[in-house]
């Protein structure tokens, strides 16, 4: 009984000393380096349980770090971590579970050209730590910062999306939560263009946000939901709408039919109060894509008519010209419009500088950070308004070439999938949307910095990395949907005989 006291005793004492050092060490951290460092120490005990708990449910840490990644940005959410960091824990937390867990992962799915590509993409972004073009030393954090939302947040996607998107039912379950955030995305647009902002998004839109969303004298206001802004919003909610249009097309099961087109629609109309050009060309560029992947005619003609028609009235017409939205996008198509003619110049500012910068100012060198008196400082506080352009800058001319080198080769080994790999029209015809708005939010990507921001990052980079996995969970699709499609039939079938039952007893009756 004693050692039995004891050993609780020992366990108790333990516990409560760790939990002094942990206090200690957080009140220390709010002295000496802030709030966000005092944050981090308190919730170290937070995430220890959550990393327990997660040994038997881990598929909750993926719901939870796609639900997560959708709010990172949304206004009047004040994170005490930096934003990045939420996303990063979750992902470094789920791959540490699969190794742990290593005989229920198929790591052997990993083994494609996707990996291969952003291994060579990683490390180049890895060898920019050496890069001191600016001569004024290295710097190992701010290169960390540049180098992990540039290049390995996409490999975190990569291996979180092969590990945990493992059978049919976690695919479905993703595109439905994925098709319900965008909802909410396409609600809260219409909230606050019906019932204005709140006071957190007022008070960014009146002051960072106001000289790109705030319009001719006021009268014109650019919506962005809960993304950042309304570039981020227009491009994503485009390309999103892209995915699911084309999810709707080739469903087989008729809920999930009707739940993609609704969500594909409602997407395509949140597109508009964004007043985001580029969003226009995006949505078209992806349904022209799959124009391309659909391998059927029956498809693609209608597909075709549709599309055309909807580019000529866009381009072509004034019709809905009066909607200031609308009006706006279409300003994307005019040659002669003033912005396009500013971002022309700035590039060939930017041309002259990364001349003698082969590869880039340094992935480490973040808005303003060159001194005054240096040759690049012009190069640091230019607008990117791009992130092409961004990279480019960052990386010069042999990271931006590598960098859409390796996207080329990952989208054209998921067309290739769509095309040639894969039996079942539906599942092919989820891999053509992966692919498809892949190609949107890399169109984006080269008009506006979107293509690295929250949530697009994860959503359609680990979307590309869905294509890839279908090949291996194909066969069990096909079992499972032709399953699914029975108990519709059969459900029908019930229906059918109740309504025949109780026709015939109204007619004994009436007799």
């Amino acid at each position: 009984m004693r050692s039995y006291i004891s050993t609780k005793s020992d366990i108790n004492g333990g516990r409560f000393l760790l939990l002094l050092l942990l206090f200690s060490l957080a009140i220390y951290e709010l002295i000496t380096a802030g709030f966000n460092a005092f944050a981090i120490v308190c919730i170290i005990p937070i995430l220890g349980l959550i990393a327990i708990a997660s040994l038997h449910h881990s598929m909750f840490l993926f719901w939870s770090l796609v639900i997560i990644n959708n709010f990172l940005q949304m206004k009047g959410i004040n994170w005490p971590i930096p934003m990045s960091l939420p996303n990063e824990m979750l992902e470094i937390l789920l791959l540490v579970l699969a190794i742990i867990n290593i005989k229920d992962r198929h790591f052997e799915r990993m083994g494609n050209i996707m990996l291969f590509t952003l291994m060579i993409w990683g490390g180049f972004c890895t060898l920019q730590v050496l890069n001191d073009t600016c001569n004024i030393g290295l710097n190992i954090g701010a290169w960390y910062t540049g180098a992990r939302l540039m290049a390995f947040q996409i490999i975190y996607a990569f291996l979180v999306y092969s590990i945990y998107i493992s059978n049919p039912k976690i695919l479905t379950k993703y595109l439905v939560l994925w098709g319900l955030l965008s909802l909410f995305a396409v609600f809260w647009v219409w909230k606050q263009k019906t019932y204005g902002f709140t006071n957190a998004e007022n008070a960014w839109l009146w002051s960072r946000g106001r000289s790109t969303h705030v319009l001719q004298g006021g009268s014109l206001i650019r919506y962005f939901s809960i993304y950042s802004d309304a570039a981020n919003f227009g491009i994503g909610i485009a390309a999103t709408a892209v995915a699911f249009i084309i999810f709707g097309i080739t469903s087989k099961i008729k809920k999930h039919k009707y739940f993609f087109l609704i969500v594909g629609a409602g997407c395509t109309w949140a597109m508009f109060p964004s007043g985001t050009r580029t969003a226009t060309a995006c949505l078209m560029a992806g349904l022209m894509a799959y124009i391309l992947l659909s391998k059927s005619i029956h498809i693609a003609v209608p597909f075709s008519i549709i599309f055309g028609i909807f580019a000529f009235i866009l381009v072509f017409t004034k019709i809905g010209d009066g909607n200031q939205q609308i009006h706006r996008m279409r300003t994307a198509f005019d040659k002669n419009d003033a912005s396009a003619d500013v971002r022309k110049y700035n590039q060939q500012v930017m041309k002259k500088y990364l001349r003698d910068a082969p590869w880039g100012i340094g992935i480490a060198q973040g808005y303003g950070s060159v001194p005054a008196n240096n040759k690049y400082n012009v190069m640091s506080t230019i607008p990117a308004d791009s992130e092409y352009v961004y990279i480019w800058i960052r990386t010069g001319r042999i990271g931006i070439t590598l960098f859409l080198i390796c996207t080329a080769i990952m989208l054209g080994g998921g067309c290739w999938i769509v095309l040639f790999c894969l039996r079942s029209p539906s599942l092919r015809g989820i891999g053509a949307g992966m692919c498809c708005a892949f190609v949107a939010i890399q169109l984006g990507g080269y008009g506006n910095q979107v293509l690295m921001q929250f949530p697009n990052c994860l959503v359609f980079y680990g979307g590309l990395t869905i294509v890839y996995i279908l090949p291996h969970i194909e066969n069990e699709w096909i079992k499972w949907e032709a399953k699914e499609l029975a108990i519709i039939e059969e459900k029908k079938r019930l229906k059918q005989e109740k309504r025949e039952k109780s026709r015939v007893k109204t007619w004994l009756t009436w007799k």
